[in-house]
């Protein structure tokens, strides 16, 4: 189906679920933000700007106590940044902001508990690279039968496990796809055999019989669910299985202070995007199909759609705009030349980034931001967090940022996710986490899209454009061995039975 073409309309009987997942942020304080920052910009808060402010909070209706906690972060990030120290010359009578002492030597029994585990598996580490170093070495001394052909084992027609494992291990093991396409076929498994055809197209291995699956039963429109994802399908089903949770809810609690601290950081450096108010879109007016496709895409997925606005003199696909709350502006590759399912793709994958657990990786894109960010979060929900002295001069200033802005509530969250952190191990891969999280995102645009091609079409120009960039090939083919995996899992067919759009 051509873009021209494309209604991007839901099922008759579509019922959408409940609208969660979206970080949450507080537009009013937004604005108090905004002002605050100029306040600040000299380094000086003088009478005059003091009564600004008031009269802002008084007009806005906002706790002026909950203000002062938000100064308060503002303040000690554009301290941290500047290497400065603000004067306060308004004659308020109100006592110094409170800041976090240096974290001191662990006495409770959680936080011991926590060091004696890191120290265990820290020396268990360095046992498993020591066995491995004497594996290799063993390997390397054996006889090297390389050049001798060894008889292929053959395909378990009749084991769906086995199957499912080798296609895990190798989506593009054709053979073992071949077989799935016999066994799904034998057991009366529609939805089942035209996902596995589906990936043999792609990978142009398909027999004639898997090619009139295929063709019989591609959609020429737009998957038409008969209900949305659900928040349980989202973290069972969609999201991708080493995407640690606890992470993503760690990262939930504090990015709505991350998002703040990273607005007055840009306008203070003059980076913030100014969107043009002409440029935004009714997404019930519209016939921009880009922007329909997205609020097609935030009903089935049970989200709220960002405000989007229709740029061409942007370049790529789409990007978060960062704001109270954030927008997306929808480039040039997005607005011309797209299929309705790339739009689809492209809609999903971005949506997915919106969720409270993924959208502090667009703030900060960067493994090392993240994990100062989650340091400064665990210290928070236990101010008795072991670090050393050099962590500790990056990751203070940033938990004195984060925890005035919190609720009481949000601390105690981050409190109880501490201790399920230590009891689920206490250690974690944020690089792993970022890699995982792009994952997920890419399902959810290929739920979406139901085509690997149009997600490989759009994947390929954004590697392309990363290669100019970068003088790199970015890894387009894992990314897509990824989603060939995920077509041919139990996952993927279960949400697309709860969609309500599985091959009867």
């Amino acid at each position: 189906m051509s873009e021209t073409e494309a209604t991007f309309t839901h099922h008759t009987s579509f019922e959408a679920g409940e609208i969660a997942g979206n970080m949450r942020h507080g537009k009013l304080e937004g604005m108090y933000e905004e002002l605050f920052a100029e306040v600040i910009e000299d380094g000086i808060i003088t009478q005059e700007e003091r009564n600004r402010l008031d009269k802002m909070a008084d007009n806005l209706g906002l706790d002026r106590v909950r203000l002062r906690k938000l100064e308060q972060a503002l303040q000690a990030a554009y301290e941290a940044r500047h290497r400065i120290v603000i004067k306060d010359l308004s004659f308020v009578d109100e006592p110094p902001p409170a800041t976090i002492a240096p974290l001191e030597v662990a006495t409770d029994h959680r936080t011991l508990a926590l060091e004696r585990r890191v120290k265990f598996l820290e020396q268990r580490i360095v046992e498993l690279e020591r066995e491995l170093e004497d594996a290799n070495a063993r390997v390397s001394v054996e006889v090297d039968f390389s050049d001798v052909a060894a008889p292929k084992a053959s395909v378990p027609d009749d084991d769906p496990a086995e199957l499912a494992r080798r296609v895990r291990h190798d989506p593009r093991d054709v053979d073992s796809l071949h077989a799935l396409f016999r066994l799904y076929k034998k057991a009366g498994d529609t939805d089942r055999q035209w996902c596995v055809a589906q990936v043999l197209s792609y990978l142009d291995g398909a027999n004639d019989e898997e090619k009139e699956c295929w063709g019989t039963y591609r959609e020429a429109a737009l998957i038409r669910p008969t209900a949305s994802v659900t928040q349980e399908a989202w973290k069972r089903l969609l999201f991708h299985p080493e995407e640690e949770p606890i992470v993503g809810e760690i990262f939930s609690v504090v990015v709505s202070a991350v998002l703040i601290g990273r607005l007055s950081a840009m306008r203070r450096d003059k980076q913030l995007v100014k969107l043009d108010a002409a440029q935004k879109q009714d997404p019930a007016t519209t016939t921009v199909q880009a922007v329909r496709c997205f609020h097609w895409a935030s009903a089935i997925l049970g989200m709220h759609s960002p405000a989007l606005f229709a740029d061409p003199d942007y370049a790529g696909f789409v990007e978060m705009v960062p704001g109270v709350p954030p927008a997306s502006r929808i480039g040039a590759q997005a607005l011309s030349g797209r299929s309705a399912a790339e739009l689809a793709f492209i809609a999903g994958r971005h949506l997915a980034n919106y969720r409270e657990e993924h959208f502090v990786k667009m703030l900060v894109p960067s493994a090392r931001g993240l994990e100062d960010i989650f340091l400064a979060a665990l210290s928070i929900g236990n101010p008795g967090l072991p670090l050393s002295a050099q962590v500790k001069q990056l990751v203070v200033p940033i938990a004195n940022a984060i925890e005035p802005i919190l609720e009481p509530a949000a601390v105690d969250r981050l409190r109880g996710h501490f201790l399920r952190f230590v009891e689920e191990g206490g250690r974690t891969n944020l690089q792993r986490w970022a890699v995982a999280t792009d994952r997920t995102m890419a399902r959810a645009g290929l739920l979406l899209a139901n085509d690997l091609r149009s997600a490989h079409n759009v994947l390929s120009l954004e590697a392309a454009t990363a290669k100019t960039a970068q003088g790199e090939t970015a890894p387009l083919e894992a990314k897509m061995d990824d989603l060939m995996s995920f077509v041919v899992s139990d996952r993927y067919a279960k949400l697309r039975r709860q969609l309500g759009i599985a091959i009867a």
